[in-house]
């Protein structure tokens, strides 16, 4: 299954008309200012971005989703799964992750794509654990992943941009949905 439905989202593969949004959400310094050092991603990064998420898909079976406002057809960010290569010493893993739109924030969606993504990772991939990571001050972030049910696992330094970072990780045989 690669499309999910929730009650207000549309998580799906990516298309080429989701560059253009996507590469909007990555220009914004709010938005960016929790992934790696901060950066803002441009038009081209965000396309290799798109490529290697779409290869992850090819490559182990599951990865990020593009998330779409059911209303309006509108893409608000990306949520799904991904193997956290950067961060060796939490392999073998597979994390949960998202990132929406700062016009999208505090409406519930980043909630509402996790938990269908973490229901995706149980029923069709057949996960037993998943994490996420957030750095340690991004406390809308581990407010989603507590409402997942995920807990603090160990803080660690990001290995290249040397941010504190806290992993959370769920046993999905605990699960509740």
């Amino acid at each position: 299954m690669t499309e999910i439905l929730t009650p207000r989202l549309l998580l799906r593969r990516w298309t080429d008309d989701d560059l253009v949004p996507m590469a909007e959400i990555n220009a914004d310094p709010e938005v960016m200012r929790w992934i790696g050092d901060g950066s803002v991603r441009d038009l081209e990064q965000t396309a290799e971005d798109i490529e290697r998420w779409e290869e992850e898909w090819d490559e182990e079976g599951f990865g990020l989703f593009a998330v779409e406002l059911l209303g309006s057809g509108e893409l608000i960010g990306f949520a799904g799964l991904s193997v956290p290569e950067f961060l060796p010493e939490v392999l073998p893993a597979v994390e949960i992750g998202w990132r929406l739109g700062r016009q999208f924030w505090g409406q519930g969606y980043a909630s509402e794509a996790a938990h269908a993504v973490l229901e995706f990772a149980l029923q069709d991939r057949g996960l037993d654990r998943v994490i996420a990571i957030a750095h340690i001050s991004n406390t809308a972030s581990e407010n989603v992943m507590s409402k997942l049910g995920m807990e603090p696992e160990r803080e660690i330094d990001h290995p290249v941009f040397g941010v504190p970072l806290r992993v959370h990780a769920i046993d999905l045989s605990e699960y509740q949905g």
